[in-house]
């Protein structure tokens, strides 16, 4: 299991996220009970599955070893995935990147 993961946010949530410290989920995470991440061999098919079109998305890296409450549990295709059972801190953000997703293809660039 991968040490870092991602989580695909709007820049909404994102600027929530860095002015409070801390992201509860976005309303599916919220409705699911738990944060959906994406291990870094997960995040351009979530992207595409999930974002299409979009072009004011922010690509969050997180360090999963600061973090409690994460289980890799099965989801789409059986594939394991990683959940938060609680709050995203910034603090275990390290890095991101503005993403855009047209059809299949997912664009990263540094955020500015």
């Amino acid at each position: 299991m991968s040490p870092t993961a991602y989580k695909i946010l709007t820049r909404e949530e994102w600027e929530r996220l860095k002015g409070e410290g801390a992201f509860a989920g976005a309303p599916v995470d919220l409705a699911d009970g738990y944060i959906h991440l994406s291990a870094p061999d997960q995040v351009a098919e979530t992207a595409a599955k999930h974002f299409a079109g979009r072009d004011d998305l922010v690509l969050a890296e997180v360090d999963l070893i600061k973090l409690d409450g994460v289980k890799w549990e099965p989801s789409r295709g059986g594939q394991l995935f990683p959940h938060v059972y609680g709050p995203l801190p910034l603090s275990a953000v390290i890095r991101v990147q503005a993403l855009r997703v047209t059809g299949e293809v997912v664009e990263r660039n540094e955020l500015r």
